[in-house]
């Protein structure tokens, strides 16, 4: 029975883990699903190129070289390193050692490339880091990022210098005693960066060094269940997201703007002369009257939700706003970053009612975001335009401006005014319509 206590303890340390992460991801999908519907079931074809081209071959990544590429690295080296961690998990459950060894020559290649995209990001993380704390480049020093923002983000990059660390010397002490024919320790693989580390365990006994790649195997694994069920709190969780968010993002040109059904139709009926407006059905009295807009979380559509959840907070939208970058209060990185917040202690509220939303005083709008930023925007797409996995702060910054308008008259006086002037006189500006043309009369 003392020899599968390390099998026992691993399954039962996979369970939790993977439990865990189960629970998060049905609640995600829950405080997701608390969005209005939204139809994107057409141009399925063209949803699968659009994320194949955007998520999973990170063509807007690349717009910003360096950075593009800095990412392609960890991104890729996450990826394939992650396929090795099949083979950890089939060694804990059944107590063997290198269990796919048996492929020979592939079994070396897929080793060796390993270590060296581990390396690569190794380097790469501390780019990151030194662009985050030291060079303290422009978009990561705004002050969207004050407090928790800007400790996940170096958490995250810490997180993982020690899953490259822990994997390289757990490789380094295993090449050891692969050398020297330690109990099982056949010699396997390909080693091309951890072999220069593997020194560092000579003059030490051939237990301790076992002792040493048990335990950086065992804190690699159990690393990557806690980063794994850390995502859910991190602006990481993009990792696991961009793949639905552009698949599942607009596929209408930019600037094109969805009208409402019901001002749609109230419309058509005023300008089509041969409608009888007393024909329409009478208004239900019990019925709840349909909101314009959007003030809260729930008058939002589950997509602009999953919007905010796949923000990777990277900034690209908030400095290429021209608004923001001209001293305006709006930052659409904030727009998606308090739109989550809001949801997740939205979530809380219906985790601590029993699965029932109580009103709890406070809305998106004026609670976390103000018309002062919202009125800021230009409707110009900038942001939409940037953002590496197809997110739209545009979308919900409308749906927000249009109830600021339609259910509480709170628009800007200049707009107000202009919006007048179009009702009464069919244009802008404040003449009648009969002097609409004059400037054609003059010299």
């Amino acid at each position: 029975m003392m020899d599968y206590i390390d099998n026992l303890f691993f399954v039962v340390l996979l369970a939790l883990g993977a439990g865990y992460f189960a629970l998060n991801v049905r609640r995600l999908m829950r405080n997701i699903r608390l969005g209005r519907p939204v139809d994107r079931s057409d141009r399925p074809s063209e949803r699968w190129a659009n994320m194949a081209r955007v998520a999973l071959g990170q063509s807007k990544m690349v717009k910003r070289p360096i950075a593009g590429f800095l990412h392609i690295i960890v991104y890729a080296g996450f990826v394939i390193i992650n396929i090795e961690v099949l083979e950890i998990v089939i060694d804990g459950i059944f107590g063997t050692h290198r269990i796919l060894s048996f492929m020979g020559g592939l079994y070396s290649f897929l080793i060796g490339s390993f270590e060296v995209l581990a390396f690569a990001v190794l380097v790469t993380v501390f780019i990151f880091l030194a662009r985050r704390n030291v060079i303290r480049l422009k978009r990561f020093i705004h002050s969207d990022l004050d407090g928790w923002p800007k400790n996940d983000a170096n958490y995250i990059l810490l997180f993982e210098v020690l899953l490259m660390t822990l994997f390289l010397v757990m490789n380094a002490a295993d090449y050891h005693l692969q050398q020297i024919g330690y109990t099982h320790y056949a010699e396997v693989g390909s080693y091309p960066i951890s072999q220069f580390i593997a020194p560092m365990f000579n003059g030490m006994a051939d237990g301790t060094v076992a002792l040493f790649e048990r335990a950086a195997w065992w804190l690699h694994i159990a690393g990557i269940l806690v980063f794994l069920n850390y995502l859910y709190f991190s602006k990481h969780l993009h990792i696991l997201l961009a793949f639905p968010n552009t698949y599942y993002a607009n596929l209408d040109e930019l600037g094109k703007f969805n009208n409402l059904d019901s001002v749609t139709k109230e419309v058509k009926l005023m300008l089509d002369p041969n409608a009888d407006p007393f024909a329409a059905p009478a208004p239900d009295p019990d019925a709840v009257p349909e909101k314009f807009g959007a003030s809260d979380v729930h008058d939002l559509n589950w997509l602009q939700l999953l919007n905010a959840y796949t923000c990777t907070e990277c900034g690209r939208c908030t400095s290429s706003c021209p608004a923001n970058i001209t001293g305006k209060k709006l930052s659409p990185r904030k727009i998606m970053m308090d739109t989550r917040d809001r949801l997740e202690e939205v979530g809380r509220n219906i985790d601590k009612n029993n699965g029932t939303f109580v009103p709890d005083g406070k809305t998106l709008l004026n609670d976390y975001i103000t018309p002062e930023e919202l009125w800021a925007c230009t409707t110009c797409n900038a942001c939409v335009e940037e953002c590496p996995v197809n997110i739209s702060p545009l979308s919900i910054i409308m749906d927000m401006r249009r109830y600021l308008v339609m259910e509480q008259s709170a628009a800007p006086m200049s707009l107000n005014a202009m919006m007048t002037n179009v009702e009464n006189n069919a244009a802008p500006w404040q003449y009648s319509q009969m002097d609409r043309a004059n400037w054609r009369n003059e010299n």
